[in-house]
This record gives C-alpha cells, sequence and structure tokens, in this order.
C-alpha cells in the first residue's frame, strides 16, 4: 500500500518565507537623528553635546533642589510663627466671656472688691495676650472694612456717616501680621429718613 503524505491544512496556508524574504523590497533606510548624525560624522562632537546636554540637566535639578529647600525653610519658619494660633484664637473666646461676665458685675456695683480683681485679671489676661503678639481690633467710628470687620447689620444713626461702624458686638483681633478673628460690628446706614 502506497503512503500519501497528509498535509495540515494550517502548514498548506503558511506563506514560505524564504520566497518572502527574496521577493520583498529592501528595507528604507531611517532617518537618523540630529545627534546620531554628528555621532556619525565626528564622535567626540556627539559626546560634548551629551556632556552638555548632562551638565544642563544637572544645573536645574540643582536649582530646583536649592529652591525646595528654600520653600521648605520658608514654611517651617511660618510654622513656627504662628504655632500658637489655633491656641490664641479658643482663649480669646474665653476673654469674650469674661468681659461679659464683668460688664454684668460692673450694673451690679462698680465698687465691689470683686468687680475690681476681676478687672485686674483681665488686664493680665490682655496684657499676657498682647506680648504673644494678639492685637485688638478697634471698629467703633472706624469705617466699615470687610477685611476687618463682619457687618451683622445696618442701622440709621445722626451721629456717624454712612459707612462707619456705629458699635462693636465682638472684638476682633490680629495675631502678629494676619486677621485671627474678624470683629462683628453693626454699620451706619446714613441719617433716618
Amino acid at each position: 500500500m502506497k503512503k500519501i503524505p497528509v498535509t495540515d491544512s494550517k502548514e498548506a496556508n503558511k506563506p514560505d518565507l524564504a520566497k518572502e524574504r527574496s521577493t520583498s523590497s529592501p528595507e528604507k533606510p531611517v532617518a537618523l537623528s540630529e545627534v546620531d548624525q554628528i555621532e556619525a560624522e565626528d564622535p567626540m562632537a556627539g559626546l560634548q553635546a551629551d556632556l552638555d546636554r548632562f551638565r544642563d540637566l544637572a544645573l536645574r535639578s540643582q536649582a530646583d533642589f536649592e529652591n525646595y529647600k528654600k520653600r521648605c525653610a520658608r514654611e517651617k519658619e511660618e510654622a513656627i510663627k504662628y504655632a500658637n494660633s489655633s491656641l490664641l484664637e479658643r482663649l480669646v473666646v474665653i476673654v469674650d466671656n469674661f468681659e461679659l461676665g464683668l460688664s454684668a458685675a460692673r450694673e451690679e456695683s462698680e465698687s465691689s472688691p470683686i468687680y475690681s480683681g476681676m478687672n485686674l485679671v483681665l488686664k493680665q489676661l490682655n496684657d499676657f495676650l498682647a506680648e504673644n503678639g494678639l492685637q485688638p481690633i478697634e471698629a467703633v467710628g472706624q469705617k466699615f472694612d470687610p477685611n476687618l470687620h463682619e457687618a451683622i447689620a445696618h442701622e440709621p444713626s445722626e451721629e456717624f456717616p454712612e459707612g462707619t461702624v456705629i458699635r462693636q458686638t465682638r472684638r476682633g483681633y490680629r495675631f502678629k501680621d494676619r486677621l485671627l478673628r474678624p470683629s462683628s460690628v453693626v454699620v451706619s446706614s446714613g441719617p433716618a429718613k
């Protein structure tokens, strides 16, 4: 019996790579970059171009790192300078309540020794806050400034011109050169019509 060679259909469909290689067109030359062209012409010039590029990169990295160090030092300095701001902000609320209690005690009797003692404690507390960089914002009689004042009402006034603070309901404070809390104020809307 004669053997018939069996071929796989997949193999039959495969192109002959050897034939394809011989008939395909030769590869097209790829365009060389500027650096490659320089290196092809003069290897020293290519090395010099690389050296210049890496030197520039190193200088830029060094400048970025110096800027980063300066920024970190500035942020650290600010953090130290304003570290007490949250403590002072909470302490200011206690001072507000102390002043309210003192004004209530004043209505009872200003000659009372308790009132005098509380007044001295308030003065000591205000002196301590001033030593630590906290300054109260004086608002009454000043022109309304939205950067320093928070208007809670407008009232007509014969005494104050329009846009002037008539009274302060809550004192505002600055901490060093920043606003810690704005003053709550009532602003004049001018003479009654």
